[in-house]
């Protein structure tokens, strides 16, 4: 209060001061110009200073005064509020000692042990003073007293602490309130739950399926399938809409989807246990999602995530949160559901994108093998046809295309077709056509920034749909029933309309892609695949320099065996080894041991981790029984249900092979919940 009225009483007294030097000022004018007004100046000057003295000293006392009744006023208002605070308050110690507690506060936690819960709350704090994370003295945080959640607010300050056994102790007073916002968060809960999910559901190649049904039977299966799926729904108490034979809408609210995630999409396993005279199983592919403001919006994202699950094959269930999708289902084994008419299609489409561009250029995947550049040169050699200038993209040289890769420097033409990226980069322009083959993930390609360069995207692929895929494809050819990228690129070279002379080179590279993804004819094969490996034969190519492509040396054999020596086996059907050793090969060697591992009996999937120098990759192989595929897309790779593979970063050898046995765990636990 006494620095209150200094500070008043100090600002009216400089005031004066001036007021009076200014005075002075003008009666020494005056006396300048005339001497015989000195002696009255001085005696006006003086009854001025005299009376200003007087007057300061009086409204000094009245001031004081003022002041003292105003603090008092607002002291005593001060006092009233925080004992009758409608909040629960209470001042104490950091070392736990309560200084004092309003009654508010003794009521409100009456039947509450309320020191369990402060001592944490303080230990807290204490740590924040400490680290001095918090930045100033304010303490904003909640914490849940009983059945009720409170916002806690308040303040710390320093003080001198005048016990003589802790006076070198720095010692911390804070006030609290305590504000009840159980119903503010009841009310944010319900209208999180209130909010819309929109989902769709879709009949996987319902026309083809359901063509292969009786004539008579065909009302009863639709009846039992709407049933099914209308039953499903209406656990959710959602509103279902059929808006096509095959299609339906979905609607519910997301406080329903926590059971719906508890439920594992059970609908999926019940649609494909329709009984049908013809044995004909039908399948379902679900996209939900909660993003976007609108149902418009959320309707458009679960549209996205429905292209991502039938780009995966179908027979699945994506839930879109977040920008992250969690799939379900998808656990056996793809069938053929492909037709001539969309290869037809795509491939007069890609005829056009080609004339139209002043060159072409193809990209396959980081570490390319036999099915990545064999597509390329089949890619090539269309553009080629249409006279067009085309170039490969190639970056590395891998072990795997070492021999492929001396028989093509054999070839004239081919010397100055592969280039890297570096030299992709400076060519390309506005109206460079890019086609990317054998991947669809943005990581994945030879040189991402091709992508963002290229204003032309053609999407050639196998591989089921990840969650990164390339978006805005001006075309996209990606069918996850095809052995390999080479098998839907002969198909395309079939159905273009246009003469093309592929030369040997060309079609031993795209035979010796499919029989790499299909390990020699063995696994995901369909009828047309064979239809495009005799068409490829027909072009003369010699299998046996292709199979020369693919064989490996003694000590690479040796490598293998030992690998295969040390697996050890997991869930009583999976094998799991590792190549320890530190080489930009690894990637080869552990594909090849991951299939030299099937051939041993009782084996259904196998696993072998190494170490590129940078990475640990993981080859992962199945016969079909196991899904590789969501295994170690839980690591970020990707691939098919027969292979797949995993790149893993930041990890040792260990690590990244007991994360993997965590996610076969896993995804056995799922399978048996």
């Amino acid at each position: 209060m006494q620095n209150n009225n200094r500070k008043v009483f100090d600002s009216l007294v400089s005031r004066t001061k001036i007021y009076l030097a200014i005075i002075l000022i003008l009666l020494i004018i005056i006396c300048i110009e005339n001497i015989n007004m000195i002696f009255p100046a001085i005696i006006l000057y003086g009854i001025i200073v005299g009376y200003t003295y007087y007057a300061n000293k009086k409204r000094k006392s009245e001031i004081s005064e003022t002041l003292q009744d105003l603090t008092l006023t607002v002291d005593t208002a001060a006092k009233t509020s925080l004992i009758n605070s409608p909040f629960p308050l209470i001042i104490l110690e950091t070392d736990g000692n309560v200084i004092w507690r309003s009654t508010k506060f003794t009521t409100e936690f009456a039947n509450i042990d309320i020191n369990t819960y402060l001592n944490d709350l303080i230990a807290d704090i204490k740590d924040e003073i400490e680290s001095g994370s918090t930045g100033n003295s304010d303490i904003l945080t909640e914490i849940k007293i009983g059945d009720n959640m409170y916002k806690v607010m308040g303040r710390y300050v320093n003080f001198r602490n005048r016990d003589k056994d802790r006076k070198n102790k720095k010692e911390y007073m804070v006030i609290l309130y305590f504000i009840d916002d159980t119903e503010n968060i009841k009310l944010q809960k319900e209208y999180r739950d209130s909010k819309s999910c929109v989902g769709i559901i879709m009949v996987d190649n319902y026309e083809e399926t359901i063509q292969r049904i009786d004539a008579e039977e065909k009302p009863q299966v639709t009846a039992e399938i709407d049933k099914e799926i209308y039953d499903w729904a209406n656990k959710t108490n959602g509103v279902l809409i059929k808006s096509d034979r095959d299609r339906y809408v979905y609607l519910f609210e997301q406080r329903y989807l926590d059971d719906v995630r508890e439920d594992k999409f059970s609908i999926l396993d019940k649609i494909k246990d329709i009984d049908t005279n013809e044995k004909v199983q039908f399948t379902l592919s679900i996209a939900i999602s909660n993003e976007g403001n609108t149902d418009k919006e959320k309707y458009k994202s679960a549209q996205s995530a429905m292209d991502v699950v039938l780009g995966r094959g179908g027979d699945q269930a994506v839930i879109r949160e977040n920008e992250i999708y969690k799939f379900y289902g998808g656990r056996v084994e793809e069938v053929e559901k492909r037709t001539k008419v969309k290869a037809r299609v795509v491939a007069h489409a890609l005829v056009n994108l080609i004339k139209d561009a002043n060159k072409v250029m193809v990209m396959g995947h980081t570490n390319p093998d036999m099915d990545s550049i064999g597509s390329c040169m089949g890619i090539y050699r269309l553009a080629k046809s249409l006279d067009t200038n085309a170039y490969i993209v190639c970056s590395e040289n891998t072990p795997a295309l070492e021999n492929f890769m001396e028989s093509v420097k054999k070839e004239p033409e081919y010397e100055d077709v592969i280039i890297n990226k570096e030299v992709a980069l400076e060519n390309v322009d506005e109206d460079t056509l890019l086609v990317v083959v054998d991947t669809h993930k943005i990581n994945y390609v030879d040189s991402p920034e091709l992508l963002d360069k290229a204003k032309k995207i053609v999407i050639v692929d196998h591989h089921r749909r990840s969650t990164d895929f390339i978006e805005d494809a001006t075309l996209m050819f990606q069918e996850v029933y095809a052995s390999s990228a080479a098998e839907l690129v002969t198909e395309l070279l079939q159905y273009t309309g246009t003469k093309i002379q592929l030369k040997t080179i060309e079609a031993e590279s795209l035979y010796a892609g499919i029989m790499m993804d299909t390990k020699n004819f063995t696994f995901k094969t369909g009828v047309r695949t064979f239809e495009a490996a005799a068409y490829l034969r027909k072009c003369g190519i010699d299998i046996i320099r292709v199979k020369k492509w693919f064989q490996s040396d003694l000590k690479s054999f040796n490598l293998i065996a030992d690998i295969v020596k040390k697996a050890e086996v997991l869930e009583d059907e999976i094998a799991i080894s590792t190549y320890d050793k530190v080489s930009p090969e690894a990637n080869l060697i552990c594909a090849k041991a991951a299939d030299e591992l099937l051939t041993i009996s009782d084996i259904t999937a196998s696993f072998v981790l190494g170490n590129t120098g940078d990475k640990i990759c993981i080859s992962g192989r199945s016969i079909g029984d196991i899904n590789v595929q969501i295994i170690l897309e839980k690591l970020g790779g990707g691939g098919h249900i027969t292979l797949a593979g995993a790149q893993v970063e930041n990890m040792t050898m260990e690590e990244a092979r007991q994360e993997l046995i965590n996610r076969i765990h896993e995804y056995f636990s799922e399978i048996e919940s």
